[in-house]
Order: structure tokens, then sequence, then C-alpha cells
């Protein structure tokens, strides 16, 4: 039973906003003497947040569920205050009651907000522990932290550039360093909770701070400043167009002193941390000033007065009821993150002298990481065009039907439905920053559509595109995957320094609702979209990959889905025996030689045999004369759903492998079954996934046959190995569609649902004569080439050559080389340790035993250069035979140069041997 609720005092206090380091006040008298039974402490806890007795019995209830489960928990049974605060978080978002802040709660409990989310993930022991809804709460708390924490950090820094630590003479007394830096960070907080509805965006959210301090270093005195901030504000003033008097001076007047048109303040920060001029100057004008104007500010000693706009960001926050970012300015014990995490986080290396040499790469904080992110992006389209190409209006104008107009018509009504949901989502100031986004996705589509229509050319040897490019499915969806990899671009996140998806407001498929797209279409366009388009980053591509795989698992298969259409189409087609895909293929190698106009033409498959030119052209993306076929043909079958389930295929058998991995060691021999099973109910019960989860039905999978199998392994063990694997959400397992509108864990799914379906098929398994197994798809490497993938050497017994990293950075717009160690340039691994010298003997007779015979005096020959061959002497050193270096290079250096000049070889000769491969596979 909870603690009795206070019979005086609590109400009074409900009324109170006592900041984090107040107390409640009030005259109520002690927790004990209003006690019968329970905890003293846990009452005394309840009346410092306030909060209501229905959420403290609610609390309470929580607290001895999770206290009673078994193994949790460990290190915490001994700070009960830590879990009761915990308790009563849980409690007061699922009933809609936050009488407390995020930060009062921290402060209550002593608890660090790491911490906090740490204990909250170890607390949801039972998927009924912790709601979706309190889930999606943490998750944008954590978010928002994540991005608060990694700006103060990068405004430290930058401050500790701009500001000179010891007061000049000629500065005023009561113009101080840490007065100048809590007034920035304090306005800032408040521009970003003003402008910014998205409180996770990382890149706006700093190109916001740039503003901020442009508007500071303008109003400090030149004294104060290092150079050039120093120099650039002396000119300045002494042309009269800053530090004129405040006293007196009317908002507007001073407001308008900030739009002059020098801009050499901002553009040396925009220089400095690699940001786009032409964005920030928009967050300037259209975000910025007009919050300057908004708030009202009034000055003291040439500054926005601290004590005003600390107390507008004050009723911010204690609306929002989340974090008080102002603590940063005190290192407040409650925002500090973990010793580990500070060591990642503070990994940002300080600027050496230019001459000095950098002896290792520099890691990169989120910021940095973001900026040259975009960097990378813009330096790819800078050189592209908003409008179609020269070489795409001829495409056009080959076209039976020219697409021209209605492309062009497209483009500019969803470019106008983007702008209006952008600024719906992140703040009506920032439409102009959504229009900039988009038509950085346009010159993307129109340069990936050419690339595309080339490689078709070049394909099926025809001009006439007509069909394809008067097709408005395969527009919007190559339009919106070129605009989804410039959100996805901006939109990393702070805690995205491994170059993992973290979703935010603006994530996939966000932007398939903005166009009114499906799902299942604009799966079509992925693989080729990645093709067409080399350029894309490593980052970039596993985005793209994820958000196959997010169709592949729920979107495509939401009630509205064309994709039932297609298997209905299917089954109808030669009866029910007919398969969406039949299992046979499955142990079959997946062909990657379709294109996005197979799949947007289809139905396309012909019926002929397998080796005919239809089958390896199915495609009649040209416009030609009808043929007339024989009224006994069947209907073609659809290359979008063939392709579709053998994707949907090899993505569950390896979900599915590496939870039996976790969880099934002992019984290997299961896994075979859980398959067929799961397999049989993708294609024969296919409206169970209907509006649910692909991981549904694995888990039900499994936990159907290790049942019959009388194997104990339950729900709770599941989920918990469920949760570890990547890319998983926990509203897969706690919110599962039972029947319309109503949802419940996916344990009552499984009794209500999936058991009641499959039960005869699941019970054949404990037979003597269980189901046929199905055979396990063949998984081969991602079709998605990335550039840095270490190569194998030929015959080379596990010796891989990894790609040579890129010595650039990107600044100022051009490559500029960094200073890289031979180590960071180049690594080489070679299956086992090395150890003596025999070892090295080995491994140059397996390098240059197969050009051994290749002669370097045949200059005429085109046969490929022999493999250098590398000699090592018991000390380690190395060189190589009859090569030519450059003066100063190290042995080590001319060492790298030559196995990356073997690489590049290889790389050539692995491309060959792989369209060689795929021809044969065809014939």
């Amino acid at each position: 039973m909870p603690p009795k609720p206070p019979r005086k005092g609590g109400a009074a206090a409900k009324g109170q906003r006592a900041s984090p380091d107040r107390g409640t006040g009030g005259t109520s008298p002690p927790a004990a003497a209003r006690l019968e039974f329970g905890e003293t402490d846990f009452v005394a806890l309840c009346d410092t947040l306030r909060v209501s007795d229905t959420v403290r019995a609610n609390a309470w209830k929580t607290y001895e569920k999770v206290s009673s489960a078994d193994g949790t928990l460990v290190g915490y049974s001994e700070k009960k205050k830590d879990m009761w605060g915990i308790c009563i978080f849980i409690a007061a978002v699922d009933l809609d009651e936050m009488t407390f802040t995020f930060t009062e709660l921290l402060k209550s409990i002593g608890m660090r907000v790491c911490t906090c989310f740490q204990l909250l993930r170890e607390m949801d022991v039972n998927m009924d522990t912790i709601s979706t809804k309190v889930d999606s709460n943490v998750s944008r708390l954590n978010k928002k932290y994540d991005v608060l924490s990694a700006l103060y950090h990068k405004f430290e820094r930058t401050c500790a550039l701009i500001y000179m630590i010891q007061a000049s003479s000629q500065t005023s007394a009561e113009l101080s360093l840490p007065l100048v830096l809590k007034t920035s960070w304090i306005t800032f907080l408040l521009a970003k909770g003003k402008v910014l509805q998205m409180e996770d965006d990382l890149v706006i959210s700093f190109q916001l701070l740039l503003c901020v301090l442009d508007y500071f270093i303008k109003l400090s005195p030149p004294s104060m400043l290092k150079e050039p901030y120093k120099s650039h504000v002396s000119a300045m003033s002494v042309n009269g167009s800053t530090r004129a008097p405040r006293r007196g001076q009317s908002r507007s007047t001073r407001t308008s002193k900030q739009t002059d048109t020098d801009t050499k303040v901002i553009e040396v920060l925009c220089k400095e941390y690699g940001c786009n001029l032409d964005e920030v100057k928009n967050v300037y004008f259209t975000s910025f000033i007009p919050f300057l104007n908004s708030v009202g500010i009034v000055t003291s000693n040439g500054l926005p007065e601290v004590e005003d706009l600390s107390k507008q960001y004050e009723e911010l926050y204690l609306k929002n009821k989340d974090i008080d970012a102002r603590l940063f300015l005190d290192n407040d014990e409650t925002l500090q993150r973990n010793h580990i995490e500070c060591l990642q986080l503070e990994r940002t290396p300080r600027k050496n002298n230019p001459d000095e040499e950098l002896n290792l790469i520099l890691p990169q904080t989120p910021v940095r990481a973001a900026m040259n992110t975009i960097q990378q992006l813009m330096m790819i389209l800078n050189s592209a065009s908003d409008k179609p190409s020269d070489n795409l209006l001829s495409y056009f104008n080959n076209c039976t039907v020219n697409p021209k107009e209605g492309i062009l018509a497209r483009v500019e009504n969803l470019g106008n439905i983007f702008k209006e949901k952008f600024a719906e989502a992140v703040g009506q100031g920032c439409a102009e920053i959504g229009s900039q986004r988009y038509k950085l996705g346009v010159r993307l589509y129109y340069r990936v559509m050419e690339s595309m229509l080339k490689s078709e050319e070049e394909r099926l040897s025809v001009h006439n595109f007509s069909k394809l490019l008067n097709n408005n499915i395969f527009h919007t969806s190559l339009l919106a995957c070129a605009v989804e990899v410039v959100m996805a671009t901006y939109g990393r996140n702070a805690s995205q320094s491994d170059g993992t998806s973290t979703e935010t407001d603006l994530s996939f498929p966000w932007i398939l609702n903005v166009l009114d797209l499906k799902a299942f279409d604009f799966y079509k366009v992925i693989e080729s979209f990645i093709k067409a388009e080399p350029s894309l980053t490593r980052e970039m591509i596993k985005h793209l990959e994820r958000c196959e795989h997010r169709i592949m698992e729920s979107l495509a298969w939401q009630s509205d889905s064309s994709l039932f259409d297609l298997i209905k189409q299917s089954k109808e087609r030669e009866g029910q025996v007919d398969q969406p895909e039949p299992t046979c293929t499955l142990n079959f190698p997946l062909q990657h030689n379709h294109t996005a106009a197979d799949l947007y033409l289809s139905p396309v498959r012909s019926p002929k045999k397998k080796g005919s030119i239809a089958s390896l052209n199915p495609t009649p993306i040209i416009d030609a004369q009808p043929v007339l076929a024989p009224q006994t043909q069947k209907p073609q079958k659809s290359t979008s759903l063939s392709l579709f389930y053998k994707k949907v295929y090899r993505l569950a058998y390896l979900r599915l492998n590496t939870l039996c991995l976790r969880l099934l060691f002992d019984h290997p021999e299961l896994e075979h079954l859980i398959w067929t099973l799961f397999q049989h109910t993708l294609q024969n019960e296919y409206e169970l996934m209907k509006d649910r989860h692909l991981d549904q039905i694995m888990m039900c999978s499994m936990y159907g046959i290790c049942k019959v199998k009388n194997v104990d392994l339950r729900f709770k063990i599941i989920v918990t190995a469920y949760k570890e694997l990547t890319n998983t959400n926990q509203e897969t397992f706690k919110r599962v569609l039972i029947r319309e509108g109503q949802y419940d864990s996916i344990i009552v799914f499984y009794n209500l649902v999936f058991m009641q379906k499959l039960k005869t098929n699941i019970l054949q398994y404990a037979s003597n004569r269980p189901p046929t197994l199905s055979p396990i798809p063949h998984i081969p490497r991602s079709p998605y080439k990335f550039s840095n993938s270490p190569l194998r050497v030929p015959a080379g017994n596990n010796i891989y050559i990894s790609p040579l990293k890129s010595p650039y950075k990107f600044s100022e717009g051009m490559l500029s080389p960094t200073k890289m160690t031979p180590r960071s340039r180049i690594l080489v691994s070679i299956g086992e340790s090395f150890g003596t010298s025999e070892k090295f003997q080995k491994i140059n007779q397996m390098v240059g035993s197969s050009d051994h015979q290749l002669k370097r005096s045949a200059e005429v020959s085109t046969a490929p250069k022999p493999l250098k061959r590398l000699r090592f002497d018991i000390e380690g050193q190395d060189e190589a035979d009859g090569s030519k270096h450059l003066p100063g290079e190290s042995k080590f250096q001319q060492k790298l140069a030559e196995m990356t000049s073997t690489r590049t070889r290889m790389q050539k000769q692995k491309l060959n041997d792989g369209t060689d491969t795929s021809a044969t596979e065809e014939k």
C-alpha cells in the first residue's frame, strides 16, 4: 500500500513555482506526523515535487512492482530515493500531471541527467513498466540534453577564442567577461526557445548561436576581443556602426544597427566553423532579428539586461517543464556527463600552431561533424543547377510526350508544400531555411535523374524514355529521396558522433507524409538512387539503406499500402498456389541488375524463358507499338513485388539469426523451424502484417516454436534481448495492433491474434511429421559498395588491403590536405598476429607468386603491372624492389604509396570480375 497523502500543506505547495534551488516553503507539519504507514521520505519527496494523490499512489505501485522484480536494478537497491523520484516522474507523465520540471526532479534526488536516463532504461524490466508515452518523453528530453550539452561546450570553446581572459584597463569595471558570457548564453536559450519549435535541430540551433555571438561581439568593446574580431569591431566603431551610447536609445534603433551591411564578423565565424554564410544570414535576418524585436531588450552597461532575459527564459522553462540550461553556466552537477561520456565529448582538438606537425587524426565534436557532413553535400551540389541541364532537356525532347512542363510544375508545387510543412515543424520564422534545403534537394534530384537516364541509355541503347519520365510516382519518389538525403545531412543529431541514425521530428518518414507518397513506392527508387550517385557519403548510403529496411519492416505493410493489392493480384494470377516469391528461390543469390524503371513500370516480368532477351531487359520504358498477344497469355508477374519479397525474406532471416544466436545457442536446431514458421506467415498469412511490424511476427514465431518444443523461453527474455539489437524501438513490443483501434503488448497479440490464426500450423511442429522446412535465404553482401571497405587480396589467405582514407578536409569550399600519419592513411590487416620473420617470408611468397612471371620491362604490354614484392627484415623495416620515390619520403611512406597503387589495381579488377560474374549468372 502506498503511504497516505498529506492532509495539509501539500495543496498549498502545488501552486508554488519554486526554482530548483528554492524550497517549497509553507508551514505544513512534518511528514512523519501525517503518516500511519509507509515511507516518510517518499511522502516528503512527493511534497517537494508538489504531486497529486493520484500521482503519488501510482508512483508507489510502480516502485513496488519494480523493486519486487528478480535480478533488476543491481546497485540501486540502497538508493530508494532515486527509484522513488523516477517512479514519480513515470506516474506524472502517464497521468499528464507534471507539477515539477525535470531539473527540479534531478536536484531533489541529487542525480545526474545521464544517470537518470540509464536508470529509466534499467527499470523497464517488464513490457508494461514504462509506457510508450514515457519512452517518447524521455527520448525528447535525452535529445534536447544532447543538443544543449554539445552547444554549450561549443559555446565555451568559441568564446575562449573570441574574448580576452584578462580584462583590459580600457574595459569598464562593470563589464566583465563572465557577465558577457552569461548574457550571451541566456539570450541564445531564449532565442532558441522562441524561434525553434523543434528542440533537437542541432544545425539550426548552432547557426542561431553564431547569430547571438555576432550580436554580442558587436556590442563588446574592442579591448575585450581577440583578433580578428577586435579589428573588425574597431573598424565598425570608427565608421559609427556600433557601440553608440545605449541608454536612452530606442530598441528599434539598436536593432537596426545589427542589420548593417557590414557582415565581417559573421563571415569570420562562418569560415571558422564551416557554416554556409548564406544560411546563417538567412537565420539572422528571418529569425534572430524578429526575435530581438519581440523580446523588448532592456540594456545595462551596453549589454542586454541579464535579469530581464533570465526571467523570460524562466517562463519558457517552467512551461516546458524540462531542463534548465542556465545551469550549464554554473557547471551544475545534475547536468554533468558521466566520466566516460565526458572523455568522448571533450575530444575536440585545440588548434596547434600552423607550423607544428599534427601527429594524430583529430576526432570531431557533434557540431564539427555536422558541419563537415553538410560541407561534403555542398561540394557535391555546388556545381549542380536548380534547373534541368542541357543533357536532361535533350532527354525530355526525345520523348513522345515531352515531360518538361509537368516536371517543372511538380517541382514548384511540391516546393511550396514542403516550405509550409517545414515551417510548421521547425518554426514559422524558418520557412526560408526550408526553402533553401528543398532547393538543394532539387539540385540532387536533377543530377541523379540525368545519371539514371544515362545508365538506361547505355543498357537499352534507346533514347525515348517517355513512359518513365511521364510517370508521376517515379518523379515524386526520386525527388523525395533527394530531399531526404539533404534533410538527413542537416538533421544529424548531437548524439550521432558514430554516424548512426537518430530520429528527429523531420526524420524519415516525415518526407513521405509531406509529399503524400506511399512507402512502397518510395522503396522502389532507393537502390537505383544510390547506384546513380557515386558521391554519396557512407553515412548517407547507410541512412538510405536504413530507410529501405524500415519500409520492409513496417511502413510498406500499412493498411493503405499498394503492396496488398499487388499480393492479391499475384494470388489471383494462377490461383492460390501462386506465391509472391517462391521459396525455391530463397537460396539463390539476389540479383541487383534491376533499375528504377523496372520497378515503377511493373508488372513487367515476362513469362518467357529466363534466358531470353525479354528477361534480361524486361522493362518497356520506351513508347512502342502494342504487340498482339494470344488471349491465353497469363498476366505478367510484378517485378517490384518479387524483389520486395526477396529482400524482406533476407532481412527477416538476418534479424532472426541474430536473435537466435543470443537466445538459442544451446538449441541451434530450432532456428530452422522458427524460420519456416516465420516465412510461412509472411507468405500465406500476410494479412497479419497489416499495420504491424516484421519483428512482431519474428518474436511470436520464436516463442511459438519454443513453446511446442518445450524450450523455456519467455517473452520477457525475448524482448530483453530484442532491445539490444540495433535500430529497434520499444514500441514494437509494447504497442501491437490487436484489432482496429485497440493496441496492447506483444503477449496479448500472440494469445489473441497470432496463436488463433496459426495454432494448427504451430502444433504440426510438435508432431512426428513436421512441415517441410523452408530454405535458408542466401545472404549476400550489401549491394551498396562503400569506398572504404577493405578489399581481399586474390588467393591471399585472409589478407586485406584497406582503401586509402581521404587525406582531405572540407574548408572554404575547396579540398585542402590534412596532416595524417602513415598509420592513419592506411592499415594492413593480416589474419593472424605478427611473429617471426618466417611469416613475413610466407606473405612475400603469397603476394608475389601469382604475378612473378610478369616482367616490368614489358612496357608495351597491356597486362597489369605485377604486385610489388614486400620484403620484411627481422627488425621490422621494409622496402620495395626496384621502386622510384619522391625525395624526402621515409621508407614507410614509400611502402604505403606502393600498396595504394596495388589497391587501386585490385579495385578495378574486382569491379571487372563482378561485371563478368553478373553477366554469367544471367545467361
